[in-house]
């Protein structure tokens, strides 16, 4: 039985422990803590952002997938990435061929950043692609999705088309981020500014490549 007189801890040892215990649970929580100080980052500033931020986030559904040659898979598998999403038919109208255009032209301004962000379609029905668009999406993820599957995750701006908007989903797999309907060149420039933040960021966690 240890006697009254003997001296307990140290304050100067409690506080160390104290210390260590609170290192290790940061280490434990890194990725998490990372995952949302890239999604807050922009946030202090308030109206700095051109996108609008989707809170709380939502995951990437666990949903079934479809190459264009028929190759199964799950949406899931495009964690890891930051992605530059936006859903359309497979007949690909104006504005489908205008958001895959800005996709393109917005991962291609990272310069050499550029590997650590996906440009994603995800064909909402079963029609052809047409021919004309295939080359421009040799460097795309292109993927069948249910239309269903897809509401219940994405969601458009009162008055305006899901196809309408161009979607971020950060390497979590947490979609975070809905930029406007109806992008123009002014837009891109914009989201191209939140972009550019979201990634330096993100820089000291985020590497390319899956």
């Amino acid at each position: 039985m240890p006697s009254l007189n003997t001296p307990g801890p140290r304050p100067a040892d409690t506080r160390a422990g104290r210390w260590k215990m609170i290192f290790v649970l940061l280490v434990c929580a890194s990725p998490v803590v990372a995952s949302y100080f890239a999604y807050y980052v922009i946030r202090p500033e308030g109206r700095r952002n051109f996108g609008e931020l989707i809170d709380p986030q939502r995951p990437l559904p666990a949903v079934a997938t479809q190459t264009l040659n028929g190759k199964a898979g799950q949406l899931t598998a495009l964690k890891d990435q930051w992605l530059l999403l936006s859903v359309a038919g497979g007949n690909c109208d104006v504005r489908c061929e205008q958001n895959l255009y800005f996709q393109r032209q917005l991962r291609e301004s990272l310069g050499r950043e550029k590997e650590r962000l996906d440009r994603v379609w995800l064909i909402n029905d079963q029609a052809p692609v047409r021919e004309v668009l295939l080359p421009a999406l040799a460097s795309a993820t292109v993927l069948r999705v249910a239309p269903g599957d897809v509401t219940q995750w994405l969601e458009p701006t009162t008055g305006k088309r899901l196809q309408d908007h161009i979607f971020l989903v950060d390497p979590r797999g947490n979609l975070m981020m809905r930029f406007p309907a109806d992008m123009d060149a002014d837009a891109a420039a914009k989201a191209k500014r939140d972009l550019d933040r979201l990634l330096r960021a993100s820089s000291s966690w985020d590497k390319e490549g899956r």
